[in-house]
């Protein structure tokens, strides 16, 4: 098998994008950045030993949250524009010698491993080839004063993609003779390898590897996201915890004071356990106390956020998304309302989701059961989660 390595370029600004000041490449599709969403299709294909991203100066920060956890080489800084980053991104793997290199756009998220695959294949035969599209409308060239000049041959046109894959060596070369020469204007790689007289083939490449330039390209993102995650679940928690001395209670992570405490193994945290539950109820997983069983000494007195945030995570790595979480308390005391959108806050920031998905209600049981004799307090929980079909 030959060597290959990847260059993730994502060093622009992105400002055709609009609608925020971040860069595209760390905006969310779903509930991940861009610049994660194309790094983990790369690490995760199996084909690729190395994965070297080109980053804007000032945007490190941004840059560990989306490479956190993968296994990456050291990020390198871009240059003004697309054809510098991508050199600098070759210059930072010369010392691995790969064999092919596949050059990609941080900003077209949905490329799949099949697409990386066929590059290999198709640079590994011919040395230079690239993806592209057969174009479906009918093209017309046009003058400087906008008068049609030409139609062209539409069975002769591809719109192009990315990742464009290249016999390493000769590709870098082109580069830097680039470099020398001044010459700055070439828009892909592609058109640099013809220029030194490398000859790329052109194979079939993706509908669904868009690349997001501007601000209706998200909204594409996020319709093909939610596409792709048909699986809806839904799934119920229930939990009681029963009142004993103490001078406040923890529900939906927050301390309210009040005059008794939950008794509980953990922090008895009523709200946070029925959610853990609808969460790995919606994905058949067992229940908390399978996860977390009460005899195991190390629960004991723990954060209830542990619970969820680890419900959430395996949602996550079952490449899911949360769409909504639905907490009702059953109490006489104390009130919940003050704490309703405290509590709300507090579970959107575990679950990493928006707060406008999580909803917290409160009602009493009308002094009746063990609820209305002020005994404990009663927790009913509904989580709706996406999945992609397996």
């Amino acid at each position: 098998m030959p060597k290959i390595a990847a260059v993730i370029v994502a060093a622009g600004r992105g400002t055709r994008a609009g609608g925020s000041e971040l860069a595209k490449q760390y905006r969310t599709v779903g509930s991940q950045s861009v610049l994660r969403r194309c790094l983990e299709r790369f690490a995760g294909c199996g084909l690729v030993g190395v994965i070297q991203t080109v980053i804007r100066a000032g945007d490190e920060a941004h840059y560990e949250d989306a490479a956190a956890g993968l296994t990456l080489a050291s990020a390198v800084h871009g240059g003004e524009t697309r054809q510098a980053s991508v050199r600098a991104g070759l210059e930072a793997i010369a010392t691995d010698a790969p064999d092919i290199v596949l050059i990609h756009d941080a900003a077209r998220p949905f490329v799949s491993s099949d697409l990386i695959a066929r590059a290999i294949a198709a640079a590994d035969e011919t040395g230079a080839a690239i993806p592209g599209l057969k174009v479906t409308d009918t093209i017309k060239a046009v003058d400087q004063h906008g008068f049609i000049g030409e139609t062209l041959d539409r069975d002769r046109l591809r719109a192009v993609q990315t990742p464009q894959a290249f016999a390493f060596a000769p590709i870098l070369e082109a580069h830097r003779r680039a470099a020398r020469e001044g010459r700055t204007d070439f828009t892909d790689d592609a058109a640099l390898a013809e220029w030194v007289g490398m000859q790329v083939r052109v194979f079939d490449g993706e509908s669904g590897n868009i690349k997001i330039t501007h601000a209706e390209d998200f909204v594409r993102a996020e319709t093909m996201e939610l596409a792709s995650l048909a699986d809806v679940r839904t799934g119920t928690g229930i939990d009681v915890h029963a009142f004993g001395p103490g001078d406040h209670v923890t529900i939906g992570g927050i301390h309210i004071p009040h005059s008794q405490a939950l008794t509980g193994h953990s922090d008895a945290d009523v709200g946070l356990h029925a959610l853990t539950d609808a969460l790995l109820g919606a994905l058949a997983d067992g229940d908390i106390g399978s996860h977390f069983p009460p005899s195991d000494p190390q629960w004991k007195g723990a954060a209830s956020d542990r619970f969820l945030k680890f419900a959430c995570d395996r949602v996550a790595a079952r490449g899911g998304r949360i769409a909504h979480l639905d907490l009702t308390i059953v109490c006489e005391a104390p009130k919940i309302g003050p704490h309703r959108d405290a509590m709300r806050a507090a579970i959107a920031r575990i679950a990493g989701i928006g707060i406008d998905r999580v909803a917290v209600k409160a009602t009493t049981s009308e002094q009746l059961g063990f609820t209305g004799r002020r005994e404990g307090i009663a927790a009913y929980a509904t989580a709706t989660v996406r999945l992609p079909w397996a």
